[in-house]
């Protein structure tokens, strides 16, 4: 059997192919769904926490959000009393779009866990949280 950090690499990969191709067919660009599943689920956020969350560099988060604006997915607009933090939310375009990409989503979750035993794909999510959170804990300690 591969090791685990390979066979993660190699499912992330084809879960990442997968999306891609899903948002493509919506006219997204990579970084886009997960930053429409982030609005989705958290509602408005700073520019901050939102690239935070996806894992994406704040600059490059940037970029991304700018071409999503320009598409009319997104609204970014300052708050009152902090003029240095854009603050982000789905306009009703970008929602018909993270609906779509939830719905893609869900039909890959399906087809994962299609080979998997009845109830083993709760457990799978636990341990893969489990496995996230000793190497973001290892990840700490080296800094």
């Amino acid at each position: 059997m591969e090791s685990l950090h390979y066979l993660l690499m190699k499912a992330h990969g084809a879960m990442r192919r997968a999306m891609l191709a899903e948002g493509a067919k919506l006219g997204l660009t990579p970084g886009q769904p997960k930053i429409l599943e982030f609005l989705m689920k958290n509602g408005e956020s700073d520019q901050k926490t939102l690239a935070a969350d996806c894992e994406i560099e704040q600059a490059t988060a940037g970029g991304i959000l700018l071409r999503m604006e320009e598409a009319g997915l997104i609204a970014r607009r300052r708050k009152e009393g902090n003029r240095r933090s854009l603050y982000v939310s789905l306009t009703a375009a970008g929602a018909e779009a993270a609906r779509r990409m939830d719905d893609a989503a869900r039909g890959l979750d399906r087809r994962a866990a299609s080979r998997l035993p009845d109830g083993a794909e709760e457990r799978l999510k636990e341990m893969l949280a489990s496995v996230r959170d000793a190497v973001s804990s290892a990840e700490g300690e080296r800094r």
